[in-house]
């Protein structure tokens, strides 16, 4: 599933192919398994920024004449991508020799955006501005984005002093800090030599995991992102990410830093690879 990384290089290529564009129409499959709600209460309307929170993305649109605040949200779930492609003519088929099309936005500029979505877990919702509550509570209930000043180390070391759950159950649940999915977890625990097990994280170690998530954040953005198999960029490119990768997906290799074999694991229901030497309880 594309995490924060993979989302926010798709939101830099989007921002300013999308941004001050109109939607002239919009076609949204209506499969009751889908994730998408009020997709065509985005036809007319003009985009006026595209940021994020978390592993979403938030498009602002412009008010109506009557003065109605919303605003697109869209979320990749596990295998969705954004792509731009020249709108065709009227009486051509839309989707000729493009598979898993979920949502197509026509714009004014000649170009339609395409929502793909094989597995149906992405989201695309037209909701009021804000309204995160009541029509997307998961993106309500998210922690602090961690390359924010929100981000403190000192909460962040109490709120892991405070539960009884494993590091890394802590980390996914995206209450402590935004954005961060199984490849970081795994990421930030091997740098800050933590188990991804353990229950107990002294300030000490918690200090060293909040810097430890801020470093590979940054890095796998700069690389924009980690390409295994389905995530793709707005211009169809890979990550250049997974080639750096010291934790994740690098069961019984060596580990980087002492030699020992990477062992792999389950933790939070998750697939979890760490070094038994490194990263002891």
């Amino acid at each position: 599933m594309p995490e924060l990384p993979e989302v926010e290089s798709v939101r830099r290529q989007l921002e300013p192919e999308l941004t001050s564009r109109r939607v002239t129409d919009v076609w949204w499959d209506a499969h009751p398994h889908a994730r998408l709600s009020d997709v065509d209460l985005v036809r007319g309307r003009r985009v006026e920024a595209v940021t994020r929170r978390g592993k979403f993305l938030l498009l602002p649109l412009d008010l109506t004449d009557d003065g109605d605040d919303l605003e697109l949200v869209l979320h990749l779930g596990m295998t969705g991508s954004l792509s731009f492609i020249p709108t065709p003519p009227a009486d051509a088929d839309p989707h000729a020799g493009v598979s898993h099309v979920r949502t197509r936005f026509e714009l004014d500029d000649g170009r339609t955006l395409l929502f793909r979505d094989p597995r149906r877990f992405g989201r695309v919702s037209v909701i009021p501005a804000g309204d995160y509550v009541d029509r997307i509570p998961t993106l309500a209930s998210l922690g602090p984005e961690p390359l924010s000043d929100a981000f403190d180390a000192d909460a962040f070391a109490a709120a892991l002093s405070a539960t009884t759950s494993t590091v890394k159950a802590r980390l996914l649940d995206q209450r402590l800090v935004a954005g961060v999915g199984n490849i970081y977890a795994d990421e930030a625990l091997w740098r800050a030599r933590i188990h991804p097990g353990s229950r107990r994280v002294g300030r000490t170690r918690a200090a060293a995991l909040h810097a430890a998530v801020i470093q590979v954040l940054t890095d796998a953005i700069e690389r924009e992102g980690t390409t295994f198999r389905d995530y793709k960029m707005v211009n169809g490119q890979s990550g250049r990410n997974a080639d750096f990768l010291d934790a994740y997906g690098q069961v019984d290799k060596p580990c980087r830093r002492c030699g020992t074999a990477m062992r792999h694991t389950v933790v939070a229901a998750r697939g979890t690879t760490f070094c038994p030497r490194c990263q002891r309880h």
